[in-house]
C-alpha cells in the first residue's frame, strides 16, 4: 500500500469527535505537529513555528524555566505542554507556570497527560502566521478559565498586551522587560531577544 501525500491548508480547523484518551494518542502518535482543541470539540492542527518564531520562543521558556528553578514556588511549561482547562478546551500555551501547590494537588497520571488544569500564568508569542484575534480570543480563554497573568507578545507591533482576572487588557508598546507580578514574584522577562 502506496502512502498518499495530502496538502493541508494549517492551522487546520476540524470537527471530529474523540475521546480525551484519543486525542492524547493523537498527539502522541504525531509529535511533529501540535493540536489543540477548542471547548467545542473542534480539533485545530497548526504546524511546526518558524525557526525565527522557534528561538524567540525557546529563549521565553528559558528565561522561565530559570527563574522557576531558582525559587521552587512552581513548574515552567514550554509550547509542548497541554492543559486541559476548566471549560473542556485542550491548549498549550507557548509558555506557561503553574503553582507548586496546584501541581502537586494533581494525580501522577494527571501530571503525565494533559493536566486538568488551567496555567496561573501563560505566554503566547504570536508568529508572522498567526491571527491576532484568534490569539486574544485563545488569551481571554485562559483567564476565564482560571489564568490570573497572561502576556500576547505580538512581536508584528511591536507591543504586549498583558492580560489580568478581573481588568480590562493592557497594551504597552516597545516594552523591553515585563514583571510577573504578584504571579510570578521577582520574575522579569528581558525582551531583547523575543520582541
Amino acid at each position: 500500500m502506496n502512502a498518499a501525500t495530502i496538502t493541508l491548508t494549517t492551522p487546520l480547523e476540524l470537527n471530529i469527535e474523540l475521546t480525551d484518551e484519543q486525542f492524547f494518542q493523537l498527539c502522541q502518535n504525531n509529535r511533529d505537529l501540535q493540536f489543540e482543541r477548542t471547548a467545542t470539540g473542534e480539533l485545530i492542527i497548526m504546524p511546526p513555528t518558524g525557526s525565527e518564531t522557534s528561538n524567540r520562543n525557546i529563549d521565553l521558556s528559558y528565561q522561565l524555566q530559570g527563574w522557576s528553578r531558582q525559587n521552587n514556588l512552581g513548574k515552567a511549561f514550554d509550547s509542548s505542554g497541554g492543559f486541559k482547562l476548566p471549560n473542556g478546551a485542550e491548549r498549550s500555551p507557548d509558555a506557561s507556570w503553574v503553582s507548586i501547590e496546584r501541581w502537586n494537588a494533581l494525580t501522577s497520571e494527571q501530571q503525565n497527560k494533559f493536566a486538568p488544569l488551567c496555567p496561573d500564568f501563560v505566554v503566547e508569542l504570536r508568529s508572522p502566521s498567526d491571527s491576532l484575534e484568534k490569539l486574544r480570543s485563545k488569551m481571554r480563554e485562559y483567564i476565564e478559565n482560571g489564568a490570573r497573568l497572561g502576556w500576547l507578545i505580538d512581536r508584528q507591533n511591536r507591543r504586549v498586551e498583558i492580560y489580568r482576572s478581573n481588568q480590562e487588557v493592557e497594551i504597552i508598546s516597545s516594552p523591553t522587560h515585563l514583571s510577573g507580578e504578584e504571579v510570578l514574584p521577582g520574575f522579569v522577562l528581558d525582551l531583547q531577544y523575543i520582541l
